[in-house]
Order: C-alpha cells, then structure tokens, then sequence
C-alpha cells in the first residue's frame, strides 16, 4: 500500500511540474552534435551558443540556418524569441521567419532528428510574435528548457503537459547551463 501511495504522490508531481522540472532529470535523452538558430531572431540565440560552449557540446551556431544546414546533425535547437529588429537586420518578415522554421522542423522530423526549444528571454521577450511561435512550434520539441519569468501565463507548461514533452525551469538564463549539460549524452 505504501509503495502504491509513493506512486501516486510521484506521478501526481511529474504531471504537476512537467517530467524534468527544476533538476529532476534523471537521464540525457538528446544527442550531439547540435544546430543552433533563432526563432523570431532575438540576440537569445547568441545566449544559448555560450551555454552550448560552456556546457563543452558540440555544436555549431547558424541564426538562418535553413533544412540543407541539418546534414550530420543530431539535435536541433530553436531559440525562441521574436525581436523585430533582429528580423529586419536578417532581411526577414514574420512570415519569412515562420516558413524558415516550419522547414526546418519537417526536415528535423524526416531525418529523425531531436528538437530542443529554449526561451532565454524571459517574460520581457514575450509578446505576439513571440507567443505565437511558441503556440506553432512548441508541440513538436523533444525537450524544452525555460526561464521561469517567461512562463507566467503557464504556456510553456500547458503546450509541455499536452504533449508530453519534458520541461525544465530555470530561475534565469545563467541556471540553464546545468539542465542543457544533463539533456545530451557524452
């Protein structure tokens, strides 16, 4: 009966707080090597490259990184966050950058290959465009990785809990390290 009750508590906590929420993750489920890029083209894409490096990944960063640039690739990372002066300085409109992403993603998906979101903004890089590329892209992730200020409304534990995809919230951008270092296997 004991072991019947730990169970129920576990399971109630991991559908409460996403499957690795705040260090829980037991196991890496990603593989090396990675493709950074932009989603929205906010300077978080630059973030996520220095946590990639210092996590010692393998990794390459490319900000327009398009479905020809996934050859050899294992993981796919999509920095989330819409800046729109970072999409005119790219040339792009909003549309231009949805259409990139949607690319890439059904590339990901035939090549079999994993799909990491971050959002290192926080709560002052969401907005419309922002939300609405977390609303288009979020479900297909394998993992996600999110600075708590960024999901006060709960839309990245919602679209997580839907779909069963693992989250981890960290308190700022520097606490991710940790959680991206234990997501890929040596």
């Amino acid at each position: 009966m004991k072991k019947y009750l730990s169970g129920i508590v576990l399971v109630s906590f991991f559908f409460t707080q996403g499957a690795f929420s705040r260090g829980a993750q037991k196991e890496a489920i990603l593989e090396q090597p990675l493709l950074i890029t932009s989603a929205g083209q906010s300077a978080e894409v630059q973030l996520a490259s220095i946590l990639a490096k210092r996590a010692g990944l393998s990794y390459n960063l490319s900000k327009l990184a398009t479905e020809k640039d996934l050859e050899n690739f294992k993981t796919l990372v999509l920095v989330l966050g819409a800046s729109m002066k970072g999409l005119g300085a790219a040339g792009l409109d909003t549309a231009k950058e949805k259409v990139r992403i949607k690319k890439l993603i059904e590339e990901a998906k035939k090549r079999e290959i994993s799909i990491l979101c971050l959002h290192l903004g926080g709560e002052s890089r969401r907005g419309k465009l922002t939300d609405e590329l977390i609303a288009d892209f979020l479900p297909v992730a394998t993992m996600v990785i999110v600075v708590k200020s960024g999901n006060k409304d709960g839309i990245f534990s919602t679209i997580c809990k839907e779909n069963n995809i693992p989250l981890e919230v960290v308190e700022k951008t520097s606490l991710a390290l940790e959680p991206l270092k234990k997501a890929f296997k040596k």
